[in-house]
């Protein structure tokens, strides 16, 4: 089956790529300029509010892999829908939110999510994403393409500082009850996962372990790593060279203990996972070294049971 583009516009196109960047299914994710009538802008003629353009991504993917209703429903949860003058700290009509289909189908499918999402309860206030045709897309400069790459550290602040991630972490977590996860969770578990701690190395359940399945949240129970992506660090810990492709993970800047590391915390459960380091094997060259405390084990043979089965094709 031939791939299919959705273009979205939540904001700055940095931080709409890297939700989507990972996810099974997609070919590439361009940063660009799509909805005025200004041919080929640069950067500072959108932000001057003077081409009619907004800041956008467009997302290249395979329907047989992942749906276009897969990306609305991640769309919805990158953005603040309720906000008609712009994303955040960025204000202006350049940063607004929009859904640009791509044929009917698609506009009745982003009519039908955003619908959804209405009744939903989730925001009190309606939701003002508007959903228009799509128009011509400018990829943006080349500096601004994987942005979260190139410039790791200030991608991170900048994320922290717009209020984005606070934003997403109000309306998008698990709601906990503190009583009811001490009363579910073992002692070790809820101090790693609830108050940042950090286990003992090669005294945790799963530092060593081998068998094929995929690793979940322990408080609620979202796809996190897969064992595949799973190797022997020597550090006493498990370590992966990558979340799984639905991007559960989230990253973020932490500066406690007089050093300057990052976190790795799940996205709707907000546990604290553990951090991710560059000294990893190829082909990410990275580790993410995570805590035994804030994992359930899923094996291949019960996937389909638990309500993972999507996952079994990683073991094929």
């Amino acid at each position: 089956m031939a791939t299919q583009l959705a273009t979205f516009a939540g904001g700055c196109f940095w931080c709409m790529v890297t939700p989507f960047d990972k996810m099974r299914g997609v070919h590439s994710v361009i940063s660009g300029y799509t909805g005025g009538d200004t041919p080929n802008p640069t950067y500072e003629e959108v932000c001057s509010e003077s081409t009619g353009h907004v800041e956008a991504i467009q997302i290249e993917f395979d329907p047989a892999i992942i749906s276009y209703e897969e990306l609305l429903e991640k769309y919805w949860q990158q953005i603040d829908p309720t906000d008609a003058e712009g994303q955040f700290h960025d204000k202006g009509h350049s940063y607004r939110t929009f859904i640009f289909y791509h044929s009917e189908e698609q506009k009745q499918e982003a009519e039908r999510s955003k619908q959804r999402l209405q009744e939903s309860g989730i925001f009190s206030k309606p939701i003002v994403t508007e959903i228009v045709p799509a128009k011509e897309f400018y990829p943006a400069e080349e500096y601004h393409q994987d942005y979260y790459k190139k410039n790791p550290m200030r991608y991170k602040m900048y994320r922290k500082g717009s209020g984005r991630d606070e934003f997403i972490k109000k309306h998008w977590s698990v709601k906990k009850d503190d009583s009811e996860l001490k009363a579910r969770l073992t002692p070790i578990q809820y101090e790693v996962t609830q108050r940042n701690a950090t286990e003992p190395p090669f005294r945790n359940e799963f530092w060593d372990h081998t068998e094929e399945g995929i690793y979940v949240d322990i408080v609620s129970g979202e796809p996190l790593f897969s064992s595949k992506d799973k190797f022997d660090a020597h550090c006493g810990w498990p370590s992966f060279t990558k979340p799984l492709e639905d991007d559960h993970v989230l990253e973020e800047l932490d500066v406690t203990h007089g050093m300057i590391r990052t976190e790795v915390r799940s996205k709707f459960g907000d546990s604290h996972l553990g951090h991710v380091f560059e000294d990893g094997p190829q082909p990410t060259g990275l580790r993410y070294c995570i805590n035994s405390a804030s994992l359930e084990f899923i094996p291949k043979a019960k996937l389909v049971e638990r309500g993972y089965a999507k996952y079994l094709k990683l073991f094929e």
